[in-house]
């Protein structure tokens, strides 16, 4: 999902998870002739089952979002397998978000293949609610939204930096969801935990309708300094102005990502259906696949799907 101060204000539009459920038999069986899509990024949530306590009562992503739906709108996108993403619930949710999209990854008639599940490193009860998924591969990672309501170095403190030492040593990744003005603490927390993958969520949450992205340049850079950070390209789209952008707009960040990072550690991401707040998920695929229309095959099939599976360690 989004960023920023502004990133909140969308995540405030969400929420809550779906329940597992029969599917319809799905179209997402791939096309040879098409580079397929492993979508890393796709939050799914019934507001009547879950609702996080932040949640407003309205809002453009209100209602269900489930995996029927998001099926029929990925029809023809050629996406074969997806990644659940967490979606911000209250701690106490937790257990029964993962539960419910676990639930999920093991229908076979469903291209969900694994989850990056909800938590709070920092808090005292972390190491037995992730110990609980120990050995549990389709549980590639965990997350926790940094923006919002957590202050700037709050992933610096100790307590959540042994956290994600811990899921290092478990196999496991932690998705880095910052505000941009703190992507120095992203940069910090990959020195600290050199031996844990860090994803990188949203192009480290830079805003399209930013003219002057210089000190987000600067900062990105540093981070993929650290050869433990992947950049999930993703979440961009969300910024800009619904009805009012072209791929032209988004392009200086995707490429600037891919200059810093290299093209072996950035990885595609639907991040919807969030990036609904301004586009489909048909436009938001269309609109990365023009961007990236001039690389070599072998370059954007490591964007779309190889990458993914590299850093989330899927097999």
């Amino acid at each position: 999902m989004m960023p920023d101060p502004s990133r909140r204000e969308v995540l405030a539009g969400t929420a809550a998870l779906l329940s597992a459920q029969s599917l319809p038999k799905p179209r997402f069986r791939g096309d040879s002739r098409m580079i397929p899509l492993l979508d890393t990024h796709q939050h799914l949530w019934d507001l009547d089952r879950i609702r996080p306590p932040w949640l407003p009562a309205s809002g453009p992503l209100a209602g269900v979002h489930d995996m029927p739906r998001y099926l029929k709108e990925a029809e023809g996108l050629n996406i074969v397998k997806t990644l659940y993403m967490e979606v911000d619930v209250a701690p106490a949710d937790h257990d029964r978000e993962a539960d419910t999209v676990l639930a999920l990854c093991d229908q076979p008639e469903n291209p969900m293949v694994g989850a990056i599940i909800g938590g709070r490193p920092a808090d005292e009860g972390f190491a037995r609610y992730i110990g609980r998924f120990a050995g549990d591969r389709r549980v590639r990672g965990v997350r926790q939204v940094l923006h919002g309501g957590t202050p700037a170095g709050y992933c610096l403190e100790r307590p959540f930096v042994e956290s994600v030492r811990r899921l290092g040593a478990m196999g496991l990744r932690f998705d880095v969801c910052v505000r941009a003005a703190e992507l120095p603490d992203a940069a910090k927390l990959a020195d600290l935990c050199p031996e844990t993958v860090l994803i990188l969520d949203h192009c480290g949450n830079p805003s399209v309708q930013v003219r002057d992205l210089s000190q987000w340049r600067k900062d990105i850079a540093e981070v993929a300094r650290r050869p433990n950070v992947w950049c999930k390209i993703s979440g961009i789209v969300a910024t800009a102005k619904p009805g009012e952008w072209s791929a032209a707009d988004l392009a200086p960040i995707v490429l600037h990502c891919a200059e810093v990072f290299g093209r072996d550690r950035i990885l595609w991401a639907s991040d919807w259906p969030v990036c609904k707040m301004a586009a489909t998920l048909a436009q938001w695929v269309r609109a990365a696949q023009e961007i990236v229309a001039d690389w070599p095959e072998a370059d954007r099939r490591k964007l779309f799907y190889e990458n993914g599976h590299k850093a989330y360690g899927l097999t």
